[in-house]
């Protein structure tokens, strides 16, 4: 993860956790010279508007103080949903067993995109699971993870 990066989570996580809500990740999406920062929380309860709502007051008034991202951008709050993001190894473990798709920095074994189940963590991998194939994937080349939803 980035300098930026951290340094807006070191920002962000403690707000959110401070108001009663799991910290469940943030993507900051550059479109031109707008960005947007999605910040996606959870709760046992789950999350309505009002969470995000609250969420996204507090953590703009840290923003606004701080000043961390330079020219403008938007600020979304959500849930993660049912085809929810992974950003942590934490996570995966979570979700060992359930379909993933995911998108590489870099290709590995001339691709970046993979769907395939997540069997499990080894160090600081990913195994997955493709059409019998299993694959070794360092989370730190992981762009994009979501979970698949079955029905």
């Amino acid at each position: 993860m980035s300098a930026k990066m951290n340094q807006l989570q070191e920002l962000i996580e403690p707000s959110v956790v401070a108001l009663g809500y799991q910290f469940w990740g943030f993507e900051m999406l550059s479109q031109g010279r707008h960005s947007m920062l999605r910040i996606y929380i959870d709760a046992e309860a789950g999350i309505d508007v009002e969470d995000c709502a609250k969420v996204s007051r507090q953590v703009s008034g840290v923003l606004d103080v701080e000043d961390p991202i330079s020219g403008e951008y938007t600020l979304e709050v959500s849930s993660p949903g049912m085809d929810r993001p992974l950003f942590t190894l934490e996570q995966y473990k979570a979700y060992v067993g359930h379909v993933v798709q995911l998108k590489l920095r870099m290709p590995f074994d001339g691709r970046r995109n993979f769907k395939g189940v997540l069997s499990g963590i080894e160090d600081e991998d990913i195994v997955l699971i493709v059409d019998q194939d299993e694959y070794l994937l360092p989370i730190d080349h992981i762009e994009k993870a979501n979970i698949v939803p079955q029905f």
